[in-house]
């Protein structure tokens, strides 16, 4: 009977021993999906921080362009010969110009999941890449401003503006 127990408790803690070797194997593999997703972070916010010293570079081209056409246009202007064609084409430049600046004052970021995908200068450059990489054409809606975000990890694709300043 000793001889009895004995084997019951040796195969009771071999069941034992193979269900922690299993619980250890799949914790292992978690941990590696753990690690791969925080590379794929790093490595997105890297591209992201490049992103933005790109657009902060065109920011500061374009603020430059708007004031060379600005003292271009005031010269003009003092010149009497110019006729009205010329007048018009300037002021379209100089509209197209001021509108490119106004609309340089934020970027929007793509999240997936809540996590940062990209940035771009518009929302349909935004929404363009999502698309891209297989988000629905349709069902887009705006956020109203003032009202509470849902949850990241509810929304699978969320287009935010944020502000973007001259200054870092």
């Amino acid at each position: 009977m000793i001889t009895l127990i004995r084997t019951r408790i040796l195969d009771d803690l071999r069941t034992d021993l193979s269900n922690r070797e299993a619980d250890a194997r799949a914790a292992r593999s978690k941990a590696e999906q753990y690690e791969l997703e925080r590379d794929l972070a790093a490595a997105a916010s890297i591209r992201a921080g490049a992103t933005v010293e790109e657009l902060r570079a065109s920011l500061t081209r374009a603020t430059q362009d708007a004031a060379r056409l600005e003292g271009e246009l005031e010269t003009l202007r003092a010149q009497s010969l110019l006729d009205t064609e010329d007048r018009q084409a300037l002021r379209t430049l100089l509209r197209v110009t001021r509108k490119h600046n106004q609309q340089a004052d934020r970027v929007f970021v793509l999240f997936h999941h809540g996590r940062l995908h990209s940035v771009h200068p518009t929302v349909e450059a935004a929404e363009i890449a999502a698309e891209a990489e297989g988000a629905p054409r349709s069902g887009w809606t705006t956020h109203t401003p003032g009202a509470a975000l849902p949850p990241a990890c509810e929304v699978t694709w969320r287009v935010q503006p944020l502000p973007f300043g001259t200054t870092p």
